[in-house]
């Protein structure tokens, strides 16, 4: 077994960034459906370490610096959203809420459904839906345990990781094709004009130079990182009561609370353009590590029918994206970068998301209000909501514990 240290993990994460982008510079299917470079160079690496495991030789990394890049990503998200923006979004982030929950009704439908009609015990369903997909690794282990212990299934918790792994990956796939295709239609002469092009904002084109200096480069860096401890120590607080958050949502609240208070206050303004650098580096560093960490064999463990009712989830959320998402957020350019980011976080997490909706901005344009309602819902909405329609679907009678 090869163990990389903290190091050799930070320099494997670099390399696969830049095999990443070469991949996509190079390979025609991978640029024209609008395939992330994090997930296309992730996923090489992952397959590579699948076969070398093959061959009893197994690579493993340290992933430490995972945690503390995901929130800091989140914090320049939240250091992003001033008042006027949120108002602005509100009907917007109103309307794609409705489309999150269809979802996460439909995610559970399919997978209880599929789960009976394949002689399953219908919390794997529940495990194969919102828990898992939407609901990602985090949410997968919480309540792979609470299964486990309450309701008795057996190895509840491998399957919720497994079945999170491979929400994870199929939603960096499937994300740009799905916006290759509306865009497409929204293009088309029987489509919707296409919007007027704009100037790119924080997340939209990560690949944009910007211009930075040491000391605002230390300002925003400081802005960062009192977002992280304050998150942290908040969520601390908040911590077993009726108020508890994940620590991913505290930071982003605070880097909020931040960026308007001081704004508000007359102290200082926060430099948008460095804190979209930042934010990109943390983002792009994280799905590396993320993706190429994935455990592969796991998803080779599942048996046939889970890959049924993953691979008909899967299905489902495309058509969802393309049927019900894209319709009632309006037909329009904007509208199919929301589902492509859909895609992103309701197979898999939230960075995905904004991963799928960088790779299709890059190639065809700025979206700023897909770049603001998206990580909003996502980070401070998707798991409140998931978290009720679960224990709603909990309360049906053949979920009584015995």
């Amino acid at each position: 077994m090869l163990q990389l240290d903290f190091y050799g993990t930070l320099v494997a994460a670099s390399l696969v960034l830049l095999l990443g982008r070469g991949l996509v510079k190079r390979v025609g299917f991978l640029r024209a459906y609008n395939i992330p470079e994090p997930v296309a160079g992730g996923l090489v690496v992952a397959l590579v370490l699948l076969a070398l495991r093959g061959l009893e030789v197994e690579v493993r990394f340290d992933t430490s610096l995972q945690t503390p890049l995901m929130l800091a990503f989140f914090a320049t998200i939240g250091l992003s959203a001033d008042f006027a923006s949120l108002k602005r979004g509100g009907r917007v982030v109103g309307i794609f809420l409705l489309a999150v929950v269809g979802l996460l009704v439909v995610q559970n439908a399919m997978g209880i459904g599929l789960a009976k009609a394949l002689g399953l015990d219908p919390l794997i369903g529940l495990l194969t839906g919102s828990v898992t997909l939407a609901g990602g690794h985090g949410t997968g282990a919480a309540w792979g345990a609470v299964f486990s212990e309450k309701y008795g299934l057996a190895s509840a918790s491998e399957l919720a990781m497994a079945s999170a792994t491979f929400g994870l990956v199929l939603g960096g796939l499937i994300g740009g094709p799905v916006a290759r295709l509306l865009i497409k239609r929204v293009q088309s002469p029987g489509g919707l004009e296409p919007e007027k092009p704009r100037m790119p904002k924080g997340f939209e084109q990560p690949n944009k130079e910007r211009s930075i200096t040491a000391f605002s480069f230390i300002e925003t860096l400081a802005l960062i990182a009192v977002s992280l401890l304050a998150g942290t120590l908040l969520n601390g607080q908040l911590h077993g009561t009726a108020f508890e958050l994940p620590t991913f949502v505290c930071v982003l609240f605070v880097g909020v609370v931040l960026r308007n208070g001081l704004s508000a206050l007359g102290l200082y303004q926060v430099f948008e353009r460095e804190v979209s650098v930042l934010g990109n580096v943390s983002l792009s560093l994280f799905l590396a590590i993320a993706l190429m960490s994935l455990k592969l064999w796991d998803l080779a463990s599942l048996a046939l029918p889970i890959f049924i009712i993953l691979a008909a989830q899967t299905l489902v959320m495309a058509l969802f994206a393309i049927f019900v998402t894209f319709r009632i957020m309006g037909s329009h350019y904007d509208a199919a970068v929301l589902a492509a980011g859909h895609c992103g976080f309701g197979l898999g997490a939230t960075p995905t998301a904004i991963a799928n909706m960088q790779a299709v901005t890059q190639r065809y344009g700025p979206s700023q209000i897909a770049f603001l309602v998206v990580p909003m819902v996502g980070a401070f909405f998707i798991d409140i909501i998931n978290v009720i329609v679960i224990k709603l679907y909990l309360a049906l009678p053949f979920f009584a514990v015995t």
